[in-house]
């Protein structure tokens, strides 16, 4: 007899936004001084709950200094269009939160079957694993899929900055298991890893290396045009570099990919923090073109102009707030994108029904360097940070976001400190709109003084699936 499916597990993207709604949420929390431990923080997410957006879980790591950044969950709806991975015997399961640090490179695993509002550590992927087994540090994203869970890194083993890439760890023991890439070609800088499952491509993005962002953000790398701008695509099943997209070496930092959802779609969106020629942020969508693919920018969001009194020294030279898009995030059923401006302090949301030609049809500020904009729960408090990393629910009716980017770029561009936040802003999903909810707002010594950074919803999320069937 075959083991029970996960149903958490969706065949197509219309299965998981009928399925029921999160109601826990996960959120990674670090000291940015490395000095007090690192932890998971549970929020309630129930709206009939009287713990409703409250701290209601506390996994404290046992360790310090991990800057816990982006983190992911063991396995997901790509299981469903793989054979083999039926754990040793048990069943599959969205089960395990893996949790790397991006400062230590040591990862740990956290289950949170037993009691999803307290996850327990039962493993740790120490740096020296990684570094041997598959030649990486600083691991940065997890996705689960085929043949294994993909962790990206940034940068080499022994304190070499690169090249970054991926690695793979084993479903089931969490064991690494190597470097992806058999060949990588000319790519070097690493970010984030996606994929087409059904076009046998790889899509990788490009960040810098762990010596340019870990000291802060030398001006000179930005003005040098040092940082990544390029779309690296591969062969899924040759591990193989196929083709090199520059986005032109004026758009810094190629971050967050997210392809459409739907498996017959071979399209996707990509975020660019800054332009070093005007301090704009803009979205690029890849697609294919014939044989190759290539690469368009759909959306400009422009700097926005303020007096140099209350900019940062890093910005006073220019007189201006450029957006820093961080995060961008997909519904399920590819329609709204959704666009962090963490500078400026916006959430943007736009609807992509037409992927060429993206329409902005709603906004909601929350901080940002000059507007400092409270949250409506609190009023009279001005807000440090913006929203920054974003989560969508598989509905698409809620989306998270949380205020903490980097330490050291926390500090150079919110001197005065951005605090921790997590809002809940809740959407129209007919004709566009954003709404903060004000009953939703964790935040300060709800999280211990320690900053937040990711979050993931339990039963999955906009960010964490891919989908094996259209219906």
């Amino acid at each position: 007899m075959s083991a029970p499916t996960d149903p958490t597990f969706y065949r197509t993207p219309a299965e998981a936004i009928a399925a029921p709604p999160e109601r826990l949420a996960y959120v990674a929390a670090y000291d940015p001084a490395g000095k007090a431990k690192d932890a998971m923080a549970v929020i309630d997410t129930d709206a009939a709950s009287s713990t409703y957006g409250k701290v209601v879980g506390w996994s404290e790591l046992p360790t310090a200094g991990n800057e816990l950044h982006h983190f992911g969950w063991n396995a997901c709806s790509s299981a469903l269009c793989h054979q083999g991975h039926n754990g040793h015997g048990q069943p599959l399961e969205r089960r395990y939160l893996i949790v790397p640090g991006l400062r230590s490179s040591r990862t740990y695993v956290l289950d949170t079957k037993p009691d999803p509002r307290s996850p327990r550590v039962v493993r740790e992927i120490e740096a020296e694993e990684l570094a041997a087994k598959a030649g990486y540090s600083r691991p940065h994203t997890l996705h689960c899929g085929p043949g294994g869970i993909f962790m990206s890194a940034l940068g080499g083993a022994n304190g070499n900055d690169g090249p970054g890439g991926v690695a793979l760890l084993d479903h089931d023991t969490f064991d690494v298991v190597g470097a992806w890439e058999h060949d990588r070609g000319e790519q070097f800088l690493a970010y984030d890893v996606w994929w087409h499952l059904d076009y046998d491509t790889i899509i990788t993005s490009e960040w810098a290396t762990p010596s340019m962002v870990e000291q802060g953000l030398d001006p000179e790398d930005l003005l040098g045009r040092k940082f990544g701008h390029h779309l690296n695509f591969w062969s899924m099943s040759d591990r193989t570099l196929t083709q090199r997209v520059d986005l032109g070496d004026q758009h810094q930092m190629v971050l967050e990919l997210r392809p459409a959802h739907d498996p017959a779609k071979a399209w996707g969106f990509v975020g660019v923090v800054i332009s070093v020629e005007d301090l704009s942020g803009s979205i690029f969508r890849w697609h294919q073109d014939g044989d190759r693919w290539a690469a368009r920018k759909v959306i400009t969001i422009p700097a926005e102009p303020a007096d140099p009194d209350l900019l940062p020294p890093a910005l006073k030279p220019f007189g201006a707030v450029p957006p820093l898009v961080s995060d961008i995030d997909l519904s399920v059923d590819d329609r709204w994108l959704y666009v962090s401006c963490w500078g400026t302090g916006e959430l943007k949301q736009y609807d992509v029904s037409d992927p060429h030609n993206p329409k902005e049809t709603g906004s909601v500020r929350l901080g940002g360097i000059v507007g400092r904009q409270a949250h409506p729960s609190a009023p009279d408090r001005p807000l440090g940070g913006g929203p920054q990393m974003v989560e969508v629910s598989r509905d698409g009716r809620r989306v998270y976001v949380t205020n903490s980017l980097y330490a050291v770029w926390d500090d150079i561009f919110y001197p005065d400190g951005v605090g921790a936040w997590l809002a809940k802003l809740d959407t129209d999903t007919d004709t566009g709109g954003l709404t903060a909810d004000p009953g939703f707002f964790p935040n300060g010594d709800d999280f211990g003084g320690l900053r937040v950074h990711q979050t993931r919803l339990q039963a999955g999320d906009a960010s964490s699936d891919s989908y094996c069937h259209t219906r």
